[in-house]
């Protein structure tokens, strides 16, 4: 018996804790170019938001919303800036959602998952055609 537990909990401690699914998008991430991280977070309502917690700037809190095409948006700090959200679960991912570009102004739509390497496809798009970004969990 004692060998039959021992097996059992052997088995079970090589399994990963928390194995991610597509639509398991939480948490902090470093953006591809590696000069940001966004925290993904519930918006409330059982969908991802996205917001900008860290800028590789020296005075990231002096940074400024100054590329947004509203003029009254533009003096905004890019710290704490929600880029993402608006997405509806379907399948294997988010879709239809909204994702912003603060250093262009242009708000694209956007798609999310979890890849299996638990890595997160970001996907910004213009009608049809999408360009992906993969971004990588922040330690």
């Amino acid at each position: 018996m004692r060998l039959l537990l021992s097996l059992a909990f052997i088995a079970l401690s090589a399994l990963p804790a928390h194995a991610a699914t597509p639509l398991d998008v939480y948490g902090v991430w470093l953006t591809n170019g590696g000069n940001s991280k966004v925290e993904i977070t519930d918006c409330g309502d059982a969908t991802p938001c996205g917001t900008v917690v860290w800028v590789d700037d020296p005075a990231p809190e002096l940074l400024r919303d100054v590329e947004n095409p509203r003029a009254e948006l533009r003096d905004r700090p890019i710290m704490a800036l929600v880029i993402l959200g608006g997405f509806i679960a379907k399948k294997d991912q988010w879709k239809k959602g909204k994702i912003y570009d603060p250093e262009t102004g242009t708000t694209y739509g956007s798609k999310l998952r979890r890849r299996e390497d638990g890595t997160l496809e970001v996907k910004g798009c213009l009608g049809p055609i999408c360009q992906a970004r993969i971004w990588t969990a922040a330690e």
